[in-house]
């Protein structure tokens, strides 16, 4: 996943697109990349892993009078690509997740193309589809067209001599919100990144729509598709705090999330509820404004190093992240019997291996964990959100309740069936916690407050929507 920042401005606006673009950082933590037009292009490109974004790159553009630039925060490419092309020449940066990237780039070398940039194994993404771009007879069509060849998802923006294009993913399962201030037009994928800049939201745009924008206006030059599947785990996990989606605020969905959490914990004795930094802490504040249990921090972030433990690319870094960033407070949690609220289980392990091992180490009395949204039984195929099937806790309960792997996984999927409690029991025991009660999807979809056609909730049900390349798995 990445996060990315335009802008287009009367004035110069280098303190914008640096710190428009840092407000990004949480969602990702290996690249981040700027490229700015003056009377040519200039792009800069960091590794983050060592240093945060604002100091890196305040010295590229500091002495640079710019008036157009994008930035993107990623957890995987190195981004903007430049290309110059006989759609003339731009800087582009996406984001999301292509599963056809092999496919698409093979039919691409068979005709000629060639490419220079690569990530880990394969070809970088945002190359991939700059080249189908200009593949067309128009950037307009070339979006248009690398949106109908790939499975996943892309929103991306194009910065080129004509302004700056922004196309959101065909089915919107990313996000790509316009704003303005006194002197510029912004897209971003965080709305958080306005808000101290000074620009007001405009609007959220379309699924597969695409804009141009330039100093005095936002040209929409195709409207989109009506059809939305909006990644819920937005709203969840992966977004803002104080970010909005579709004019939703991502914190009081999570308060939502844990007051629904509270309703239908009414038998549970608690001394407290807490929540697992930062993450679970809007979470937990629901369920204790629902419960009447007092909201307490048995659990803190060492913040000045340490980002989150989700985006680092390799399990290690994951774990070392984890274990090290999050310090208990033993005074607080010694002989009590704690509420934790956590977003989401994944694999299991940081949680099993350095929250659950600390809280017990400090005298917890019990441990009762409610993660804030359903099981999650299926990789993400759209935005990276997961990975691997053999990486889900729920997936290796099933292997050993079942004594094998199974394709059909239906009857662990409805919370009221005697296997979903089986899974639900197996995964308890491995955490080492009293108890352990999922979200069900019904009152997760409710906190949001969308309706259900238009939210993307594949990580939980396996179900993709009507059209799709992956309808289901």
């Amino acid at each position: 996943m990445s996060g990315l920042f335009g802008v287009i401005s009367k004035s110069d606006c280098s303190e914008f697109l640096i710190y428009g673009t840092d407000y990004h950082t949480h969602m990702g933590s290996e690249y981040g990349g700027l490229a700015v037009l003056d009377k040519d292009f200039s792009r800069y490109i960091h590794k983050m892993s060592n240093a945060n974004f604002r100091d890196r790159f305040f010295e590229n553009i500091k002495e640079l009078k710019i008036t157009k630039g994008i930035g993107c925060i990623s957890d995987l490419d190195e981004q903007p690509i430049y290309i110059k092309s006989n759609l003339g020449d731009f800087c582009i940066v996406t984001t999301g997740r292509i599963e056809n990237i092999k496919e698409l780039s093979e039919s691409l070398m068979k005709t000629g193309v060639c490419f220079t940039e690569f990530s880990k194994d394969c070809v970088n993404m945002t190359e991939v589809i700059a080249r189908i771009v200009t593949s067309s007879s128009s950037i307009v069509e070339g979006i248009k067209k690398a949106f109908q060849k790939i499975k996943g998802s892309c929103s991306l923006l194009i910065l080129s001599r004509e302004g700056l294009y922004a196309a959101r993913d065909y089915y919107g399962r990313t996000s790509l919100i316009l704003g303005k201030n006194q002197d510029s037009i912004a897209v971003c994928s965080e709305t958080c990144a306005f808000t101290n800049l000074g620009y007001k939201i405009i609007r959220d745009l379309n699924p597969g729509e695409i804009v141009l924008i330039n100093q005095d206006e936002i040209k929409t030059l195709y409207h989109g598709e009506k059809q939305k599947k909006i990644c819920a785990f937005l709203w969840i996990y992966t977004g803002f705090p104080a970010s909005d989606y579709e004019g939703i605020n991502s914190e009081i969905v999570r308060e939502k999330c844990g007051k629904a959490l509270a309703k239908r914990d009414k038998d549970i004795k608690a001394d407290f509820v807490a929540g697992v930094p930062d993450s679970g802490i809007a979470h937990a504040i629901g369920y204790a404004m629902e419960s009447k249990l007092p909201f307490r921090r048995a659990l803190v972030k060492y913040t000045p190093t340490y980002g989150r433990s989700y985006t680092p690319p390799s399990q290690f870094l994951r774990d070392l992240t984890a274990k090290m960033k999050l310090v208990p407070i033993k005074e607080i949690v010694n002989g009590n019997s704690l509420v934790i609220l956590e977003d989401s289980i994944v694999r299991g392990t940081q949680l099993k291996n350095f929250t659950v091992e600390k809280l017990w180490n400090c005298g917890a009395k019990e441990i009762h964990v409610r993660p804030a949204c359903p099981p999650l039984m299926f990789p993400c195929l759209y935005c990276n959100a997961t990975r691997t099937n053999s990486e889900l806790v729920t997936r290796r309960a099933i292997k050993e309740i079942e004594g094998k792997e199974i394709e059909n996984i239906d009857k662990y999927l409805d919370y009221t069936t005697p296997q979903y409690a089986k899974m639900i029991e197996w995964i308890r025991k491995d955490l080492n916690i009293t108890s352990l009660k999922y979200q069900t999807l019904e009152d997760m979809i409710e906190a949001i407050g969308l309706p259900e056609q238009d939210l993307c909730t594949f990580c939980w049900d396996g179900k993709g929507c009507k059209g799709c390349e992956n309808e289901t798995v």
